[in-house]
């Protein structure tokens, strides 16, 4: 995708962000905003994934505090 393209598409999709915004204020649930935006991106003709599932990798040090985890090492 050129960088021209992009950023037509990122501000169209700001837009849309913006638009629910101006609508429904803050101070309401994710839920909401989320189900407002994907009306706002179909009424685009933008296409998305919605609640498209992320890999992440945790790594909780194996301690019961991260704290305990870190160690300063001295060269």
């Amino acid at each position: 995708m050129e960088i021209t393209e992009l950023n037509r598409l990122t501000e169209r999709i700001i837009g849309c962000a913006i638009e629910v915004h101006r609508q429904l204020g803050p101070g309401l649930l994710e839920s909401v905003y989320e189900a407002a935006m994907c009306i706002e991106l179909d009424l685009a003709g933008l296409a998305y994934e919605h609640q498209k599932p992320v890999p992440v990798v945790y790594i909780n040090f194996n301690t019961r505090l991260l704290k305990e985890g870190i160690h300063r090492y001295r060269m």
